[in-house]
């Protein structure tokens, strides 16, 4: 009896981590093309725009709407179909490494999620536009999007995690080390 439950906590466990991860990666999707419909509608290409309440923080923050055919910073340029297939390679080893993780922490489910969401909602723009939208301009820093943003939170929280995780194993593998005195 005690192996049912067990198995069933696990199954249940597995769902809520799963739940987590698609929701997660649904809502980047959503407000990313919500957003991005917003632009192409209300805002010309190549156009510069701030509500005029906001107008004060045009030198540092506006949204400044623009096709983006090339990877980050407009790097390689006119390369959508590679930038596609490596997209789907993306959606597929993320989609195939979630099946396999075992990861416990709901930030980590969140942090796939997040990646998913962006990698899919670039992906989106690139199949139906050829072309992603980019919208968000801080200082001189490159033009991003919802997704870029999201892919960029999401390694960042990758990074921290595995981080505080390995330092979490070595901190309790250290203190069950026997020890060296009689």
């Amino acid at each position: 009896m005690t192996d049912k439950i067990i198995i069933n906590d696990e199954i249940q466990g597995r769902r809520g981590r799963f739940f987590i991860f698609f929701t997660a990666a649904f809502a980047i999707i959503a407000v990313d093309q919500w957003t991005k419909w917003l632009v192409r509608r209300d805002i010309p290409l190549g156009v510069s725009w701030l509500p005029e309440w906001l107008e004060w923080l045009s030198p540092y923050v506006r949204f400044l709407h623009i096709q983006n055919r090339g990877a980050s910073f407009g790097m390689f340029q006119d390369g959508n179909l590679i930038f596609i297939i490596v997209s789907l390679l993306i959606v597929c080893g993320i989609l195939f490494y979630v099946t396999k993780m075992e990861h416990d922490s709901k930030w980590m489910w969140v942090a796939a999620g997040l990646y998913l969401g962006g990698a899919v909602g670039n992906l989106i723009d690139r199949v139906l536009f050829g072309a992603v939208t980019d919208f968000i301009s801080v200082g001189t820093f490159y033009i991003f999007n919802i997704a870029d943003a999201s892919i960029n939170v999401s390694v960042a929280m990758l990074v921290i995690l595995v981080w505080m995780s390995e330092r979490k194993t070595s901190i309790s593998g250290e203190e069950s080390k026997p020890d060296d005195h009689p």
